[in-house]
């Protein structure tokens, strides 16, 4: 029907959406076939800006290419699109062909400005429609419309600063960069990082780099010290998580003592629907969160969780740093990433060693067992700061679940020890020092002690405690161990080599062979049915001292150690002998 024409306004609506898809064409047959043009393009527009969804699909296929360093020739293009299983979207081979031949028609920045313009235009139509939309619907409120136009416009201002790029220049300026001290580093609370660097934590699965991570940024957020560290000034901080989920990250944040009114300046971004970040587009979307959070210091838990490329290839963590650390690198950000050892623990961590080339420190965390940790700094760029943590992760459980505040990590101390916890075989050594009985009482004596004091514990701690003290007791001699005793006074204790009330070594009667060294320093076994301190009837021996109960003779063993009754005299328990 040659003889029917469109109306003039169909007609130039399509003849403008013609123009407007070969501005598109001509921008991605540039980027094809003049790299060097990506740059300017790129600086002006975003995917978002195409109207054809599949020159967006093309144009996602070319900035892929371009951040692993790989040529945006239209056969690669295409290669990329089959990898992605993005062939379809754009339109096939045979299109992307079509559009490689839109080159030569003008500048980039030409192309680049009226998809750019095309864009802005669609998007004041759609904010005019909404709020139209807004402001006559029945139930609309005052200002409804205002309300859309402001973000609006907030986003346009955003974008333009994104376009005019960093208000400083690239180059240094030699006066004031030599006018700066910086050897003067104030390291950020916990010392292992100062601001801006960028630092890696790794260690083995289950070693609790997580636990330890959250605590030391919800109390950098909180303004608490750490790790022996002073109090700082709270510092704003965003956790990336992709590794643990809500139930976990709640009952962690309450074992340290936070609370809905107690987070500070820490922002948790828990399993954020961002886009791989060794790719462009997951940069922006990392930069987006630390915009919005105001964050100084960021961290990914766990880094392999946000990339796409393979862990074991280089290019997926050389595209991560120019993607996503480097600009949160020069906008002054620190960052901490948290990773696993691989199964050669000696070799650090898991994946290609291009992983660890970028940051300034690296830190391994291992479990020694018992809560005692290490987090020891395997590399370092600038030697700042210390090289070594010996740390102790202290919980309390209450049942099934951690008492609040009760879970923290702190530095192991050698001078000072920590109380045990109660009911424990330790705490109830300490308690039998505290008592004043003996190392080589016996269970019987011991079990008195404890009634008497109205501590009630199972018999099989008890037990336990006892060898405990009696093999605490029996050190050896001066030579073996002389830090033990001290200097001119052989076989005595040294102050501070055990708790409680000090008590003579054991001396052997004449003729008596020594107990080798590492046994219990208990008594020999007394004749049957003679209680442990009495002579048998009739082995009365004058040189020996006498009870001073029954007058009759003790053993030279139970004389040797002090005793003046026999025990079946005076059954009193921690009286004797009488302790200086």
């Amino acid at each position: 029907m040659e003889n029917v024409r469109p109306f003039p306004h169909q007609q130039a609506d399509r003849d403008g959406l013609e123009e407007q898809l070969d501005a598109e064409r001509f921008v991605l047959g540039t980027a094809m076939n003049q790299a060097q043009d990506i740059k300017t393009m790129r600086a002006t527009i975003k995917g978002v800006d195409f109207q054809r969804p599949a020159h967006e699909v093309i144009w996602t296929a070319i900035l892929n290419l371009v951040d692993r360093g790989d040529s945006t020739h239209y056969l690669s293009v295409v290669a990329e699109l089959d990898r992605t299983k993005e062939l379809r979207r754009a339109g096939g081979m045979s299109y992307v062909a079509q559009v490689n031949d839109y080159v030569g028609g003008g500048d980039a920045n030409h192309w680049a400005g009226k998809v750019r313009d095309a864009a802005d235009l669609r998007e004041e139509a759609n904010v005019g429609r909404l709020i139209v939309q807004r402001a006559t619907a029945p139930d609309a409120e005052a200002g409804a419309g205002i309300a859309v136009y402001e973000d609006f416009a907030k986003r346009r201002r955003e974008r333009q600063e994104q376009q005019d790029g960093p208000t400083a220049g690239p180059f240094l300026d030699w006066a004031d960069f030599f006018a700066t001290d910086f050897g003067k580093v104030q390291l950020l609370p916990g010392r292992l990082m100062a601001p801006g660097q960028q630092i890696a934590i790794v260690g083995e699965g289950k070693a609790g780099k997580s636990l330890l991570v959250q605590e030391w940024l919800w109390r950098m957020a909180t303004g608490q010290s750490f790790l022996g560290d002073r109090a700082h000034e709270p510092i704003p901080v965003l956790y990336v998580d992709a590794e643990n989920g809500h139930a976990d990250i709640q009952a962690r944040l309450i074992s340290y003592g936070a609370g809905p009114d107690r987070m500070g300046l820490l922002t948790y971004a828990s399993f954020p629907p961002i886009r791989p970040l060794d790719t462009v587009g997951g940069g922006q979307d990392l930069l987006r969160l630390v915009d919005q959070s105001g964050a100084q210091v960021v961290c990914l838990d766990t880094v392999s969780r946000f990339i796409s490329g393979p862990e074991n290839d280089a290019d997926t963590w050389l595209a991560l740093y120019r993607c996503s650390l480097l600009p949160l690198k020069r906008a002054g950000k620190a960052s901490v990433r948290l990773d696993h050892l691989g199964k050669d623990a000696e070799r650090g961590a898991r994946g290609s060693s291009a992983k660890t080339q970028d940051v300034d420190h690296v830190w391994e965390l291992r479990a020694q067992g018992g809560g005692s940790l290490t987090l020891k700094r395997t590399y370092t760029r600038t030697g700042i700061g210390p090289d070594h943590f010996a740390i102790v992760r202290q919980a309390q459980q209450d049942g099934d679940t951690y008492r609040p505040g009760g879970t923290r990590h702190i530095l192991m101390t050698w001078d000072t020890e920590q109380p045990h916890p109660e009911g424990s075989v330790e705490w109830l050594v300490d308690k039998l020092d505290a008592l004043g009985l003996p190392d080589d009482a016996g269970n019987p004596r011991t079990k008195a002690a404890l009634a008497q004091a109205d501590i009630r514990i199972a018999k099989a701690k008890i037990e336990t405690a006892v060898r405990i003290r009696k093999n605490r007791d029996n050190l050896g001699s001066p030579n073996r161990f002389p830090e033990t005793f001290p200097e001119g006074v052989p076989g005595e204790r040294s102050p501070g080599t055990s708790k409680g009330t000090q008590k003579p070594q054991v001396k052997h009667s004449p003729g008596t062979p020594g107990e080798p060294p590492g046994t219990a320093g208990s008594p020999p076994s007394s004749p049957p049915k003679v209680g442990k301190g009495e002579e048998a009837p009739g082995s009365e021996d004058p040189e020996l001292p006498l009870c001073t109960v029954c007058g009759r003779s003790l053993t030279a063993d139970w004389a040797n150690r002090g005793y003046d009754t026999h025990l079946g005299c005076d059954p009193r328990t921690g009286s004797h002998p009488d302790a200086a």
